[in-house]
């Protein structure tokens, strides 16, 4: 059970915000996630017009975004994150062995067999962001060498935004569909 009810999206004094959100999701359908943010509709509107750029306009291959978000997940026990972004790292092309390592971050940071350079540069950023958020120059200068400054840019704001929506889904209790 989620820790605060979630809101009725049917109430017309959010009608408008709705459906700005229904127009980011896929299928125009609600998630548990949209619903508990609703509560605060100043919160909701805010992050709805963030979570669409990271989802929509950065330059980040789709794959790499996916990765870091699916190691968030792993490393903060969110579950919801999980169920909501592993299908998404494997429709952008990741095979299910990379999606299987990712029950341990730590190994897969250094897993040669599963991961090119970019993608364990890309682990080993979000491992460090997420569990002692100061990164080593070491580790951010691998990630620029291999990926470009905009892309590592755009790395670590998606790394620190679904920090973010992980903290808020497990302190919240937002159940999967």
């Amino acid at each position: 059970m989620p820790r605060i009810a979630y809101r009725n999206s049917e109430d017309p004094e959010i009608a408008e915000l709705v459906a700005s959100i229904r127009a980011r999701r896929a299928r125009g359908k609600l998630i548990n996630l949209d619903l508990m943010l609703l509560n605060s509709p100043p919160y909701a509107r805010g992050w709805n017009a963030l979570l669409g750029a990271v989802r929509r306009d950065l330059s980040l291959s789709a794959r790499l975004r996916e990765l870091a978000i699916c190691a968030v997940a792993r490393l903060n026990d969110a579950d919801y994150e999980w169920l909501q972004h592993a299908p998404e790292f494997l429709a952008a092309g990741a095979p299910q062995a990379q999606l299987d390592a990712l029950d341990d971050v730590v190994a897969a940071c250094d897993d040669a067999a599963r991961f090119d350079a970019a993608e364990r540069a890309t682990l080993a950023l979000t491992l460090e962001m997420t569990r002692v958020v100061a990164v080593r120059d070491e580790t951010f200068n691998r990630a620029r060498e291999l990926i470009g400054e905009r892309a590592l840019v755009e790395l670590v704001g998606v790394i620190a935004t679904y920090n973010m929506v992980s903290r808020f889904l497990v302190a919240l209790g937002v159940e999967g569909e």
